[in-house]
């Protein structure tokens, strides 16, 4: 009777044999026994939120379901998905932390998220911004000035970080925002190829595509999104210290140079709400500033309080509620709805910050 000997290789055949049975297992097993999946994904999308990493502890089915494009979009379509905001701060050594904030609890604090890519701990000048349900950090540089194209992407789904498609041209200390699903890194930093050019991430292709205008500079200090455009604060020191914006229309993929009216109020962070832009005044305490379009001028709308909150701050928004985060995360939250006259000291609910140093370098909001 002859025998066969068993090797390695054959071991290794017989476990991704297996490896492949129990994949599919999963993937044609039930998501709740007796129900069809779709009455399954209908139960389980409207559950919150705060709850999802629970419940991808429950099966593979389950924590596969979570982190799908196909949970993603039906919670978007049906109005479930969630905002939280994430803040990008940095310590006094330096290093690069990550913490989200669910605005939803009835007691509100910040959380670390964990293992942040090493590689850009140290890192400076790196764009955040949020696409569909990722975070991105883009670029950045040294203490050396040495800047890099490498992106880094946080899916808010499985809490997982991996590495992204490489910006075109290296740069830090841009400008970074989404319009129309698309990523978009303008100016900045870095090589010479950077100076003038802006870029354009499509999820759809995964590419990046490069494009230059005279317009674009290097030193840029702040962005928005209004009305379906970007707007862009820049500088041209130390050749002269006059600040100017430009503004991206999508419609004809130009740039122009934005009114120099509402430029002469932006002088601080900015957030659009319902299509009105506020601006945050830190040069002498802390003012709340309010485009208003139709008189072409800057409205105080308040003034904050000093004692919830700590400069250097950001905005973000969400909903009709804007968020002031300051220096340990200390943040404040006022609904717009709310604001009264310009001698008025805002009242908002306040968050409380962290018990150690950090500053906050830019603050924005995911969907999930």
């Amino acid at each position: 009777m002859s025998s066969v000997p068993f090797t390695m290789e054959h071991a290794d055949k017989g476990k991704e044999s297996s490896n492949s049975i129990n994949e599919v297992e999963v993937t044609n097993s039930p998501i709740i026994c007796g129900l069809p999946d779709d009455i399954s994904l209908m139960c389980l999308a409207r559950i919150p939120r705060k709850y999802h990493s629970v419940m991808k502890c429950v099966s593979k089915r389950w924590r596969n379901l979570i982190c799908s494009e196909e949970w993603f979009c039906y919670r978007r379509k049906h109005k479930l998905d969630e905002t939280w905001i994430y803040a990008l701060c940095r310590d006094k050594s330096n290093e690069i932390f990550c913490y989200v904030l669910d605005p939803t609890l009835s007691r509100r604090y910040w959380k670390l998220i964990d293992n942040l890519p090493p590689q850009i701990s140290k890192r400076k000048g790196i764009g955040f911004e949020a696409l569909g349900n990722k975070l991105f950090l883009l670029g950045g540089c040294s203490e050396f000035l040495d800047s890099t194209d490498e992106v880094y992407s946080y899916d808010a789904s499985s809490n997982c970080w991996a590495q992204a498609t490489s910006l075109s041209t290296a740069r830090y200390n841009f400008g970074c925002e989404v319009l129309d699903k698309k990523l978009y890194a303008i100016g900045g930093g870095g090589s010479k190829s950077s100076y003038h050019s802006w870029e354009t991430f499509d999820p759809l292709t995964n590419c990046w595509t490069s494009q230059t205008d005279p317009k674009i500079v290097n030193e840029i200090k702040d962005s928005v999104v209004l009305d379906g455009k970007i707007y862009v604060r820049c500088s041209r020191y130390p050749v002269t210290p006059h600040v100017f914006a430009v503004v991206y229309e999508p419609s004809s993929g130009t740039w122009e140079y934005a009114d120099d009216d509402m430029v002469s109020g932006w002088t601080g962070p900015a957030v659009a709400v319902d299509g009105t832009l506020y601006v945050l005044d830190q040069s002498a305490g802390t003012k709340l500033m309010m485009w208003h379009k139709e008189r072409r001028e800057w409205i105080l709308v308040g003034k904050l309080s000093p004692l919830p909150i700590r400069q250097p701050c950001q905005l973000v928004a969400v909903g009709k509620s804007i968020f002031v985060v300051g220096r340990v995360l200390s943040t404040v939250v006022v609904d717009v709805d709310n604001l009264g006259n310009e001698d008025q000291v805002i009242v908002g609910s306040a968050i409380p910050g962290l018990l150690f140093d950090v500053n906050v370098t830019s603050v924005k909001c995911l969907s999930n």
